[in-house]
C-alpha cells in the first residue's frame, strides 16, 4: 500500500512568444518570488542574445544545451543497516530536464559582472559547446554515481 498520495502532473502551458513548453519551463525555474514578467524578460533577451551572436534559431541551441547537461545517473542515499549509502540511479525523463534547467540557471547566477540575461546566455552557448559551470556539475554528479557503483546492488 503507498505512502502517499498520488501525484499528479501539472500541465504547463507554452509561453507566448515561442508557444514552446521547454522556455515555459525555463522561464518558470527563472522567476523568484511570482515575478513572471522579469523572469520572461530575463530568458527572452538571453535567446535574442543568443540568436544574435550565433545567427541560429535560439530554440535549437537552447534545447541541444539541456540535452547536453541533462544527467544519466545521479546517486540517492538509502539507510541500510544504520549506514547511509549513495546508491546510483538512472534519472527518468521528466527530472532530467528540470535538473538541467535547474544547473544551467545556477551556474549562470555564480558568473561574475554583467546582467543575468548576458550570463544566461553564454551559459547556454558554453553548455552546447559542452563547457561551462552546468557540463561540470552534471561530470561531478557522473564521477559520484562511477564512484559508488559498488552499492548498485541495494537499488
Amino acid at each position: 500500500m503507498p505512502r502517499r498520495k498520488k501525484q499528479y502532473k501539472k500541465h504547463i502551458l507554452p509561453d507566448p512568444k515561442f508557444s514552446n513548453i521547454l522556455v515555459a519551463k525555463f522561464i518558470n525555474h527563472v522567476m523568484q518570488r511570482g515575478k513572471k514578467t522579469v523572469a520572461q524578460k530575463i530568458v527572452y533577451g538571453a535567446l535574442d542574445r543568443i540568436s544574435d551572436k550565433t545567427k541560429q534559431n535560439p530554440l535549437d541551441i537552447l534545447d541541444q544545451a539541456v540535452r547536453n547537461v541533462s544527467p544519466i545517473l545521479e546517486v540517492k542515499a538509502k539507510r541500510i543497516g544504520g549506514a547511509n549509502y549513495q546508491i546510483p540511479v538512472e534519472v527518468r525523463g521528466e527530472r532530467k530536464i528540470t535538473l538541467a534547467l535547474r544547473w544551467i540557471i545556477k551556474a549562470a547566477k555564480e558568473r561574475s559582472g554583467k546582467s543575468m540575461a548576458e550570463k544566461l546566455a553564454e551559459e547556454i552557448l558554453d553548455a552546447t559547446k559542452k563547457q561551462g559551470g552546468a557540463i561540470k556539475k552534471k561530470e561531478d554528479v557522473h564521477k559520484m554515481a562511477e564512484a559508488n557503483k559498488a552499492f548498485i546492488h541495494f537499488a
